[in-house]
């Protein structure tokens, strides 16, 4: 009988909302990074068939391009869709004790609130960031929004999952 190899799967998607405003920053070299928190509810009936509800509080991460872009768009109350990995780190306080965490390495994040077409042709324009592993732009530019509508649907991008019209 062949040995059997466990496969090496580290992926997580999540839907949610930020419990509070993305912490931007800056590496010592430059690397722009951000964290957030997310809050994803699942509801469900119990024994007794009354509907109750969990709440799911995960630690985000995003670095290069995909942090800028966070940075830009998310607040406190932003719906997102996010694609990616769990990672483990550990740290010393200054008091010397030991911390761990675990948290949501981003390697896509669809945003789900609707903005307005400027500020995605803004984003589109931006220049992206040629790191190995991370999200680059794929050159896609979002089309001009009619005039009779307010709002305009965001072209797939390289942190777009294609759920655009996705309504929580």
């Amino acid at each position: 009988m062949p040995d059997l190899k466990m496969p090496d799967i580290n992926n997580v998607l999540i839907a949610g909302y930020l419990t509070s405003d993305p912490a931007f920053r800056k590496t010592s070299n430059g690397t722009p990074v951000i964290n957030f928190y997310v809050a994803s509810n699942r509801k469900y009936r119990d024994n007794s068939g009354i509907w109750r509800e969990n709440v799911c509080y995960v630690g985000v991460v995003a670095w290069h391009r995909l942090a800028e872009a966070c940075a830009e768009i998310l607040k406190k109350g932003s719906s997102v869709l996010i694609d990616g990995e769990l990672q483990s780190r550990n740290w010393h306080n200054e008091d010397g004790t030991a911390r761990n965490v675990v948290e949501l390495r981003a390697r896509r994040i669809q945003f789900l609130d609707r903005r307005s077409g400027r500020d995605v042709e803004e984003l589109a324009q931006q220049s992206s960031d040629d790191t190995p592993g991370n999200p680059e732009e794929d050159g896609s530019k979002t089309k001009p929004a009619p005039e009779a509508q307010e709002f305009q649907k965001i072209e797939p991008t390289d942190f777009d999952f294609g759920y655009q019209d996705l309504n929580l």
